[in-house]
């Protein structure tokens, strides 16, 4: 099964006749397709998977839709494991933070680093948080307030896949204060992160011990997965950095978004140019099916 997600209909047609035109010179002529709204479809073919995947980034290289190649089987998942920064939500929580502490450049450069993998999360995380001694707590609502913003499809794909019937877990190495008010407004079950250590009036510069890291987030996968007695192949996980990448390489469906290379390399799939409803589409769910408000 092939999946392709555009952002609109006209380069979603492009893009079907383009991966048309490759299986068919590849001796691997499309079998079947199906529209599962304006903008995805699924395409059967008699392919080997790591194939088709090759031939698929190959055929739409240069033509903005997203695609999934996944077997037949076990499409839709029971348990969605979400990253907030820059996934659910639009923005690195403690980067906004940092503009409020008018060290925004300084800390952004450390967090790109990290979410790149070329520094060690844990201490990382304790560096940037060390830099906000002192900062307001009225600054963590203002942040808030002014800066999140789900991110376009994240409310009705958590919402879909609650109400069908799958266990939605928003783990972050974010903070508790932001990932509280995330998991609310798109309707998670359960959120977990790192905690902001304050003194009642103001950041003391520590973050509470142990630190929700990459193997925290594989830790609440699998736990997860085992107290629902689902195998990981039911998971879907999704995120954007190096601290996600454990969990995304486990799950079932292990997906990037707008991800760093080193993410991206490795997920099943990427979401580079539609909005968080792909990961819908990529379960067959088809688009009159979606809880929208």
């Amino acid at each position: 099964m092939l999946t392709l997600v555009s952002p609109d209909a006209d380069r979603l047609a492009a893009a079907e006749a383009a991966i048309g035109q490759a299986l068919a010179r590849a001796g691997a002529p499309v079998k079947a397709h199906e529209p599962l709204g304006p903008v995805a479809v699924d395409i059967y073919l008699d392919a080997e998977i790591g194939a088709a995947r090759k031939l698929a980034a190959e055929a739409l290289a240069h033509l903005a839709t997203d695609v999934a190649v996944r077997p037949l089987t076990c499409r839709r998942k029971r348990l969605l494991i979400a990253d907030m920064d820059s996934t659910i939500i639009n923005v690195e929580c403690l980067d906004e933070l940092a503009d409020f502490a008018g060290l925004k450049a300084e800390i952004s450069a450390i967090t790109e680093r990290a979410m790149r993998g070329e520094l060690e999360f844990e201490s990382a995380l304790r560096e940037r948080v060390g830099m906000l001694k002192g900062l307001s707590l009225g600054a963590l609502q203002q942040a808030y307030d002014a800066r999140v913003r789900l991110n376009p499809g994240a409310r009705t794909l958590v919402r879909t896949m609650a109400q069908n019937g799958a266990r939605c877990l928003l783990v972050s190495g974010g903070f508790t204060f932001f990932t509280s008010r995330v998991a609310k407004a798109a309707g998670f079950h359960e959120d977990r992160a790192n905690i902001l250590i304050d003194d009642g009036a103001a950041l003391t510069g520590k973050v509470g011990e142990p630190i929700l890291g990459r193997e925290a987030k594989l830790t609440a996968l699998q736990e997860e997965a085992a107290r629902l007695s689902i195998p990981l192949e039911e998971t879907l996980a999704i995120g954007d950095g190096a601290n996600d990448l454990a969990m995304i390489e486990k799950a079932g469906l292990g997906v990037a978004y707008r991800a760093k290379p080193i993410v991206a390399a490795q997920a099943d799939a990427k979401v580079d140019h539609a909005d968080l409803t792909a990961l819908l589409y990529f379960q067959g769910y088809r688009a009159d099916q979606f809880v929208v408000d």
